[in-house]
């Protein structure tokens, strides 16, 4: 096949502006050559790369008033506080929180999964809200976080773990979690996008039945917020999780936010310093929300840079970000799709920045290292999301996702590079 014929015609004077290349140069990393060849970065749904403003801010902070927040009356103590609670107030306005919600800084996705998990099973503080004969749901499409925490509390709990399952496609039905939805379902959790195929559920549609069957509901948003307009106050969603490092902003830093009323019943994952009302050497009381659940001490730089980062996102428009990205992976999943061999996962998704693909006879590890030669850096394996894989026929996958700095020369890049390495492992 002739390469030139696996590729689309690029955009011509007729579409509408993205102002890629000013967006960009925001990104020092993005100038540099791997290999020798300009770094395509394609690993997004990974870890996306970090804006000048987002280094500025987190760089201002430690340069001017670094210090331990909440315990200090010295000045920079409070100056830290302050901008530790502004960051708090900056992400909740990102995701559209309301006077009921709360925001709770984590590690990243995985802690604030677990926190929730551990603390409707745990019991320690407050009643437990899973014992013996209460169902959790979960979906077939969920990263290994939203997943493996709920395995553990129901075993904990006594409650019993049951899974709507993906189809031979990757994707899950309305109806058929209407019939797993039941007067014992206590949790429903699911993703808002599969992180390992780009498929997006009607997250919205699950929500609100799972709400109305008097489920407590938690969203995996880890691969949405960065991309798609979140309005939480808008959505029958108890709990969501997402990460600072999916939405150009620093590693070690992410957020659980929900309801105050669904917060206030869980017990805290992380036991120690500033999440206690009173201790004595016998006991201890909370202290009330968010402290209760944030122990030991705040990575407040990362908040700082977290709050920055929502900044730039707004700065450009989810819903420009969104088109833009919807418009590669369509690019890129095109011309994937035109290449012999190879089988693209959820070829019809049009709501996706994470494109996945197989192809026939060649391992994924060989695919990656052969486009790293050329600049290009993909994701390969099986994306933490073993039980989708396994679904959709156990063999790992290359996996391209694309964020507000990538470029169609950059997706037909990925489609030509993807082509000759086949030529070369054929």
């Amino acid at each position: 096949m002739n390469q030139a014929s696996i590729l689309p015609e690029r955009h011509g004077a007729e579409a509408a502006p993205y102002p890629v290349e000013p967006i960009r140069a925001q990104f020092p990393i993005l100038g540099q050559k791997v290999r020798g060849r300009p770094l395509a970065y394609l690993d997004n749904a990974a870890t996306t790369q970090v804006p000048t403003a987002v280094m500025d801010a987190v760089r201002e902070y430690q340069s001017t008033i670094r210090a331990n927040i909440h315990r200090g009356v010295h000045t920079l103590s409070q100056e830290s506080t302050e901008a530790f609670e502004r960051a708090r107030g900056a992400l909740a306005r990102f995701i559209g929180l309301g006077e009921e919600h709360g925001l709770v800084f984590t590690s990243g996705t995985t802690e604030a999964l677990n926190t929730v998990a551990h603390g409707l099973s745990a019991g320690d503080g407050v009643p437990a809200s899973l014992g013996p004969g209460d169902e959790i749901v979960v979906t077939g499409l969920e990263h290994h976080a939203n997943l493996i925490p709920w395995q553990r509390a129901a075993r904990r709990s006594g409650a019993t773990l049951r899974v709507l399952a993906a189809d031979a496609e990757g994707r899950v039905h309305l109806d058929e979690l209407a019939a797993l939805l039941g007067p014992r379902t206590r949790v429903f959790a699911m993703t808002a996008c599969a992180n390992a195929t780009g498929y997006r559920p009607p997250y919205e549609t699950m929500l609100r039945m799972a709400s109305e069957a008097g489920a407590l509901t938690v969203l995996d948003a880890a691969q949405a917020v960065s991309h798609e307009t979140m309005d939480l106050a808008s959505l029958d969603c108890d709990f969501m999780a997402f990460s600072s490092h999916k939405m150009y902003g620093p590693m070690g830093i992410g957020a659980l936010a929900g309801r105050l009323a669904a917060l206030e019943r869980l017990s805290p994952l992380r036991l120690g310093g500033d999440m206690v009302d009173w201790v004595t050497l016998e006991d201890a009381a909370y202290a009330p929300l968010p402290s209760r659940l944030e122990g030991g001490t705040q990575n407040v730089e990362g908040a700082v840079g977290m709050a920055e980062a929502a900044r730039f996102i707004e700065g450009i428009g989810r819903p420009r970000i969104d088109a833009h990205v919807r418009r590669l992976r369509a690019r890129a999943a095109s011309g994937l799709a035109r290449i012999d061999g190879v089988r693209v996962l959820n070829p019809d998704s049009t709501d996706s920045a994470i494109v996945a693909f197989l192809a026939r006879g060649v391992h994924p590890h060989d695919i990656g290292t052969l486009l790293d030669e050329r600049g290009i850096a993909v994701r390969t394996g099986h994306h933490c999301a073993m039980p989708l894989i396994e679904r959709l026929g156990g063999e790992p996958t290359t996996r391209a996702s694309f964020a507000a700095y990538n470029t169609e020369e950059e997706a037909d890049r990925l489609v030509e590079a993807v082509a000759a390495a086949l030529k070369v492992l054929a």
